[in-house]
């Protein structure tokens, strides 16, 4: 059950807090004042889609904060089941803020969520019903949902389908293999130079790493080896310059000849000597560095032709390794299966005949169940719609028959005649607005009774309807808000004086902008309300008499 409802900074709305009840909750108020933008906060905390215009102008981001309590063992299930825990109240918050570059945040008991997964949570938890609902009525091809959610057929449709699945995968491999002699020629051609390209190229896992690696290593060696050169030639001169180990000679030399006439000095030349030798040693190691560097260019060259081999065909069969020997396992498949294509032909033709046979039994169950599930749907349509003084309404569910599809050979639509003695018409073509939403609304009231949904919304489901239809479209939802919660936006006296909890919306505008307030209505406020309902701006005390008694006979 919704219990409560925080909005902030959506459109008109700044801060509203919101306490829903069990039973039957109605908002009334006047127009613009946000009703049916609490609809759209819903909306968008149970993973609807958003738009950047809902956020309230001036600000940068709007939230809507969702509790729900009281909680069902199937409610709890499908919580887990979506990896989340109720708290230890066993209640569920659900948040989301919006902000003004469009992008949402998603919470649940304040871990994230994405909105997939609040639209999926919401599924379980609230049906939402709008006037655009009304409208889908008009689509004879949603008909056939209203029926299998009846008649809890979805288990045997989803056998079917995957029956049917198969068919089609078999009907398709058929058509591949029954292509006339001169493309199954070509096609033999091609797979079979292109088996041999793959074969001859002869590529391993993990050949082109290994390849990719030895480049590396030679490309580094190269440059080491320039390196190493630059330095034995520092130290060894070249044919433009002496090197170090003869400039130090030199330099021995030249102290030796300054010991004759500075006696302090003899020491140096067994110093630099002592230099010289550790050179001439660090000299060697150098040299022998270019001993150990494996740089063959030859071998370079075999690398770099088999890494362009290897490149060429992953461009041709699928841009990896990997995919190219996948394409190559395919296509033996392939050429094996066209080059004994008539015997595969066989096999796939008695493969055919089993499915057609499997996928024609169960959509000839599917068939029966459906009309079992249409012949009781059509008694309790015509029952409601009676009390919803449509007592000449006959409704029809109207079968007929085609090739199998993925919903089965079913082809359905809903027929009605609303006046005596008139046919029955397709359901599209006769209704008017007002007939259309108690027609939805009876649709809704006996799925109800299959539906395990504990809180239904109903957003101006009583448009176009008014006088004694609009006093029993109250008591209707009275009647069905027992053991759930219904939450209903009306414009209607005779509806909302039924309601269990009222809740008022009104605005008001302070300095240049609008403010959305929410009131829980006491029974003097119910009969304030009912009497702005009902008389406009011209609230006489005859018409606040007239709205007590419409709440005396509604029972409130």
């Amino acid at each position: 059950m919704l219990s409560q409802l925080q909005i902030q900074n959506v459109a008109v709305i700044e801060n509203v807090s919101l306490e829903l009840k069990p039973g039957f909750n109605v908002l009334t108020g006047e127009t613009g004042a946000g009703k049916s933008i609490l609809i759209d906060s819903i909306h968008a905390v149970l993973g609807g889609r958003t738009r950047r215009d809902l956020i309230r102008t001036g600000t940068e981001k709007a939230s809507v904060r969702a509790v729900f309590s009281a909680l069902s063992e199937k409610d709890v299930a499908a919580v887990r089941a979506l990896g989340y825990e109720p708290d230890e109240n066993g209640e569920l918050l659900v948040s989301r803020e919006i902000f003004a570059d469009g992008r949402s945040m998603c919470k649940i008991n304040l871990s994230p969520a994405t909105a997939s997964v609040l639209k999926a949570l919401s599924a379980e938890l609230i049906d939402i019903h709008g006037q655009h609902d009304s409208q889908m009525l008009s689509d004879p091809e949603l008909h056939m949902l209203y029926i299998d959610a009846y008649g809890n057929v979805g288990a045997l449709r989803d056998e079917y389908r995957a029956s049917y699945e198969a068919l089609k995968a078999v009907e398709r491999e058929i058509k591949k293999l029954s292509g006339s002699d001169a493309e199954k020629a070509y096609r033999i051609d091609l797979l079979s130079y292109q088996i041999k390209e793959i074969e001859d190229a002869s590529v391993a896992q993990g050949e082109e790493e290994e390849l990719l690696a030895q480049r590396k290593r030679m490309n580094g060696a190269e440059k080491l080896s320039e390196l190493i050169e630059e330095a034995a030639e520092a130290f060894d001169g070249g044919d433009d310059a002496e090197g170090l180990l003869a400039r130090m000679e030199t330099v021995i030399g030249d102290t030796a000849r300054l010991c004759e006439y500075f006696p302090d000095f003899s020491g140096a030349p067994e110093k630099f000597r002592g230099m010289y030798y550790e050179f001439e040693e660090l000299a060697g190691e150098i040299r022998a560095c270019a001993d150990e560097l494996e740089f063959d260019p030859a071998l370079q060259n075999r690398v770099e032709t088999r890494l362009d081999a290897i490149y060429r065909l992953k461009r041709k069969y699928g841009g990896t390794v990997e995919a190219m020997l996948d394409y190559y396992e395919r296509a033996k498949q392939e050429l094996d299966a066209i080059e004994f294509s008539e015997e595969k032909l066989e096999e796939l033709h008695k493969r055919e005949k089993i499915l057609l046979a499997q996928a024609s039994g169960l959509a000839d169950r599917l068939t029966e169940a459906r009309k079992k599930a249409a012949a009781l749907f059509e008694r309790n349509v015509a029952a409601e719609l009676a009390y919803l003084d449509m007592p000449h309404a006959r409704f029809e569910v109207r079968f007929e028959q085609s090739e199998l599809s993925p919903d089965g050979r079913d082809v359905l639509e809903f027929y009605i005649s609303t006046n005596a003695g008139e046919p029955p018409k397709p359901l599209v073509k006769i209704a008017s607005g007002g007939e259309l939403s108690r027609i939805m609304l009876s649709i809704k009231n006996v799925l109800a009774a299959n539906d395990r949904i504990d809180t239904l919304i109903f957003d101006e489901v009583d448009s176009g309807i008014s006088g004694s239809a609009a006093e029993k479209v109250g008591r209707k939802l009275k009647q069905v808000s027992q053991g759930r919660q219904i939450v209903c936006v009306t414009h209607l006296a005779q509806v909302a004086a039924h309601a269990d909890n009222h809740i008022y919306i009104s605005k008001s505008i302070e300095n240049g902008r609008t403010y959305t307030k929410v009131e829980e209505l006491d029974r003097p406020g119910r009969i304030e309300a009912l009497s702005r309902i009902m008389g406009g701006a011209n609230v006489t005390d005859s018409i606040r008499k007239s709205a007590e008694e419409l709440l005396r006979l509604s029972g409130n």
